[in-house]
């Protein structure tokens, strides 16, 4: 009742918006603007909150999904001037790095995984497994690089080049994200973008990361033991967990599972 009266002053309020899983658009992931769009936008315009805090928990995903979502995390605290403060908690790598960088802030817990800011494409060759099974691959395309990187077919050194450059020039936006969000913080003498990850005390140290803390007792002293905290996430329909996307959500898993192994985790 107290914040219906007058005059009388209302707890403060920190958002939480959960950050978790692997970046992809789609059903293939956990995490995509479209998903989060909804409790993003909640998060910082549901009760004036005094910040919103990030948990984020991500090995990473698409770059354009992590673009996206950083995006919108930065327009909305632009515009109802609300400080964002990331805390990590297993890993924040790739993507999920882009993701905690977009906050004014980022802290993590000692053994918080950070960093891999770097960008990979994988994929594999079966053209020599078809030969040697008498298969014959039969590919037709109108413009010559739309078969670029086929599976089926063996490796081609022009193809090769192209992604890299691709890669590249992913690679420099990651670079060009962190380098703003992390202005004046950043250790200048060590390479920081090689992939490379560190847990946090070294990440604090290379400018990657402001301290260690963990967000309920780092909230408390900032804002007081009286304030509120109000949980935004996605929440999936009950029937969603049924027939073709309960098939769907094994396939994610199995691949999100891959993802975090890649950082012992």
């Amino acid at each position: 009742m107290k914040r219906w009266i007058p005059f009388m002053k209302s707890d403060p309020t920190v958002a939480i918006v959960r950050l978790q899983g692997v970046i992809a658009g789609g059903s293939r992931g956990t995490l995509n603007d479209q998903a989060l769009a909804g409790a993003i936008d909640k998060a910082f315009t549901r009760g004036k909150p005094v910040a919103v805090a990030l948990e984020v928990n991500s090995p990473g995903g698409s770059p354009v999904q992590s673009s996206l979502i950083g995006a919108r995390i930065r327009r909305l605290a632009a515009e109802h001037e609300v400080p964002v403060i990331a805390f990590v908690e297993d890993v924040a790598a790739s993507g999920g790095y882009w993701l905690a960088a977009a906050a004014d802030e980022i802290y993590a817990d000692p053994s918080s995984v950070l960093g891999s800011i770097g960008v990979i494409s994988a994929s594999f060759g079966a053209h020599e497994f078809l030969t040697k099974h008498g298969v014959e691959r039969r590919v037709y395309t109108a413009g010559k690089s739309k078969s670029m990187m086929d599976p089926f077919r063996p490796e081609k050194p022009e193809d090769v080049e192209r992604l890299k450059r691709l890669l590249n020039d992913i690679h420099t936006n990651f670079i060009d994200h962190v380098q703003a969000r992390r202005a004046g913080k950043l250790d200048t003498e060590t390479e920081l973008f090689t992939g490379e990850i560190w847990l946090a005390e070294k990440a604090k140290a290379l400018g990657l990361i402001d301290g260690i803390g963990h967000l309920k007792p780092m909230m408390q002293d900032r804002f007081g033991d009286r304030v509120k905290f109000r949980r935004y996430g996605v929440r999936r329909p009950f029937l969603s967990r049924f027939g073709a996307q309960l098939m769907d959500d094994a396939v994610s898993s199995i691949e999100e599972r891959a993802a975090y192994a890649r950082f012992g985790l």
